[in-house]
């Protein structure tokens, strides 16, 4: 893979400014300083990751868009907080499945904050009967979930985070061999990522390189949702390969 700069500490540099000055007049002077370091680059980053994501799974969607794409928006909704600060502090992606608009569905997530950079993958706050399903493929195929989860591969990049319940749902077996990984509330797989990493010259590559680290357990969760992951594979989802664009609050 090629390697090309595509964030310059600059995004870290505004990112701090709009934490110390998170107010609408200070916003609209330096909007060009935000789409200059933190947009356009991000953007650009989201194109350039579009057919690197296709040859992991044909299903994920990285939509370069400036609006209604990938890129989340600076702008919080302040719908049910009137009062409070009204930018992001940090720059962050989505790159969903494509069922998303149809059902619970895994996906990843780029999180660009100074010091708390981080990949995300997987399922986060999925609802009860997702879980369940979760939980019931890893009692069926104990072995793929260990194979999803245990390889040298995804250990070096990722660890699995999230909430977790006390106890184990009743009807599981408290001497399960992934009793911890079912009594999760996520399932996520998180890779981290500093600063001078994020502005290095090969960071898409080291984006790629955990998104492939993590692509076994991705596709564990979506086939256990019944989900496409592969460019064979079918879906109980109905018209989910027309679904091209999406929209984030």
């Amino acid at each position: 893979m090629a390697r090309e700069l595509h964030f310059h500490p600059q995004l870290f540099t505004f990112l701090r400014q709009v934490k110390r000055h998170n107010n609408r007049e200070w916003f609209q002077k330096h909007k060009a300083d935000y789409e200059l370091s933190v947009r356009d680059p991000f953007l650009r980053f989201i194109g350039d990751s579009q057919p690197r994501l296709y040859k992991i799974s044909p299903h994920l969607i990285a939509d370069p868009k400036p609006t209604g794409g990938s890129l989340l928006r600076i702008y919080k909704d302040l719908r049910f907080r009137p009062d409070a600060p009204p930018y992001q502090t940090m720059a962050a992606a989505r790159f969903p499945h494509k069922a998303w608009k149809q059902t619970h569905a895994p996906g990843f997530y780029l999180h660009l904050e100074p010091g708390k950079s981080f990949l995300g993958g997987g399922l986060w706050h999925p609802d009860p009967e997702t879980r369940a399903r979760v939980r019931e493929a890893i009692i069926a195929s104990p072995s793929q979930w260990k194979k999803a989860t245990g390889s040298k591969r995804f250990k070096a990049f990722c660890t699995l985070a999230g909430e977790s319940l006390k106890r184990l749902p009743p009807g599981f077996d408290a001497e399960h061999l992934f009793a911890t990984d079912l009594k999760r509330k996520d399932f996520i797989a998180v890779t981290n990522f500093t600063d001078e990493q994020v502005c290095s010259p090969d960071f898409l590559g080291q984006f790629v390189s955990a998104c492939e680290a993590a692509a076994p357990f991705m596709g564990f969760l979506t086939r256990a949702l019944d989900l496409p992951w592969a460019s064979g594979d079918k879906s109980s989802v109905r018209d989910i390969s027309a679904t091209d664009s999406f929209q984030f609050a």
